[in-house]
């Protein structure tokens, strides 16, 4: 069914949509045909999800009835993991034993069962007196007809952060996938249906930008939210500006790693390799940056490197494979552009910084270790998205602290020491929505992710998140005497 959209609890037919071909990045064969869904697509998704919304079929469903319906679908995807991992590595060219399955597949089953207990969370909702003679009481109510866009980089861990949170505010939601990784979205939409959840209220359509666009747009989306790029995210908050609507944006990051005098250089190698090339570097979390005390530089960068030269490039389902390929050759060329420019530059390669030959199909690249980047440097500011790390000296924490600021992202970053209170004069001072200490991309389901500066706004994953496709209603009561 991944040539339909799922509108309305059902498989439809596109009216007027063209079709578009799917293809597995670690090979670059085609593995399905998908729809770019018209404005006439879009229109009866969103008027699926608005009748949904209004007639309360979700809406008005109590918290333990959407918990439960939540928690039946986290229960399905869970008996059919191996299945979905397998469709997610053949879409994406993630490596299927040590990502798909046993990483991403049971966190996202956990955060479906997080979402299901938050469903049931009234905190918030309250009442009290507070002037003379009046009652008020605070309620809080879903937002209404949601519009969601996913990226490629993890296409079923994008669409239940989205959408689960959405769900157990009550909201109903219109979900536009990656059109390059749309193939499990379409199968959760699916399962969706066996799990309880009532027709109209997650919809499904899939598309490029001209898709994207038109929800939008749309007057009766009340609120946008995307995980993709800043330039995608600056496109929709001018778009949403027209009606109004809220906008939550997940946006860019280019993550430091400040790695200090007293940090067990073994232990940093390890972790900053696998921050660097965990799904192939095309994640805005990813260790991105590596500065380290100059005390330690060269011992630090040695150590990188030879880590670095341990990754096993390979196809998604050959055994102790650790990395896969690029995207798509779009995406391999672009990467590659970001390190010859930065050779042109004067920045020097330690590994990797190139296609291998011994891949004569798919999108793979060199994991890449680059030193001798000026800081302003686009190899540094600007966003690769790709298994490049550049490796930097700093003299002292202040220029740490600065160097770690420097750029218009504030996603994530990590401090490596064994002194606690260093690493917390660092975290409370980076600019990042996240700060780890002695660890680099822990994801829970009970905290909040999302950046400052041009990484966006709002929280995906916890409460919080929740609250996000919440609005709180005051109402007002007068005694009588």
């Amino acid at each position: 069914m991944t040539d339909k959209l799922w509108i309305g609890g059902e498989w439809i037919e596109s009216q007027g949509g063209t079709k578009r071909t799917i293809e597995n990045p670690a090979t670059g064969n085609e593995i399905a045909h998908s729809v770019d869904a018209s404005d006439a697509d879009v229109e009866q998704a969103v008027q699926s999800a608005r009748t949904a919304f209004f007639d309360g079929r979700w809406s008005r469903k109590t918290p333990a009835e959407r918990s439960l319906i939540l928690w039946r679908l986290a229960n399905l995807l869970e008996a059919r993991g191996e299945e979905f991992a397998r469709v997610e590595s053949e879409n994406t060219g993630k490596p299927y034993s040590s990502l798909s399955l046993k990483i991403e597949l049971p966190f996202i089953v956990d955060n479906l069962r997080f979402f299901a207990a938050a469903a049931r969370d009234t905190h918030g909702a309250s009442a009290g007196e507070y002037a003379k003679g009046y009652t008020s009481l605070f309620l809080n109510e879903p937002v209404g007809v949601v519009g969601q866009i996913t990226p490629w980089n993890y296409p079923l861990m994008m669409a239940v952060w989205k959408m689960a949170p959405a769900l157990a505010a009550g909201c109903t939601v219109v979900l536009k996938p990656a059109p390059t990784t749309p193939l499990t979205t379409l199968m959760l939409a699916e399962l969706s249906a066996e799990a309880g959840l009532p027709p109209g209220v997650l919809n499904v359509v899939t598309g490029g930008n001209q898709t994207g666009q038109a929800i939008v747009a749309h007057p009766d989306v009340r609120m946008v939210s995307l995980t993709g790029s800043t330039a995608t995210g600056k496109k929709i908050m001018r778009t949403a500006a027209d009606t109004l609507k809220r906008v939550h944006l997940e946006l860019g990051g280019k993550a430091p790693f400040i790695v200090l005098d007293d940090a067990d250089v073994a232990t940093v190698a390890a972790q900053a390799i696998e921050a660097a090339t965990v799904n192939t570097g095309q994640d805005c979390t990813a260790a991105t940056r590596v500065y380290v005390s100059q005390s330690r530089f060269v011992q630090v960068q040695e150590a990188i490197v030879e880590s670095m030269r341990q990754i096993k490039l390979g196809l998604p389902f050959e055994p102790d494979v650790t990395m896969g390929p690029l995207i798509s050759g779009i995406h391999q060329e672009r990467v590659q552009g970001f390190v010859e420019r930065a050779i042109a530059t004067g920045a020097r390669i330690l590994t990797g910084g190139k296609i291998p030959q011994e891949f004569s199909q798919g999108y793979f690249f060199e994991p890449t270790v680059i030193v001798d980047v000026d800081q302003r440097s686009e190899i540094v500011q600007s966003e690769v998205f790709g298994p490049v790390l550049t490796v930097s000296p700093f003299r002292d924490e202040r220029e740490a602290i600065a160097l770690g600021n420097d750029v218009s992202y504030g996603l994530a970053a990590s401090v490596w020491t064994k002194d606690l209170d260093k690493a917390m004069r660092f975290a409370k001072e980076l600019e990042f929505g996240t700060v780890w200490i002695n660890n680099h991309l822990t994801l829970l389901s009970e905290a909040g992710h999302g950046g400052f500066k041009q990484s966006g706004f709002g929280k995906d994953l916890s409460v919080e998140s929740m609250r996000e496709y919440q609005i709180t209603k005051h109402i007002a009561i007068a005694s009588y005497a």
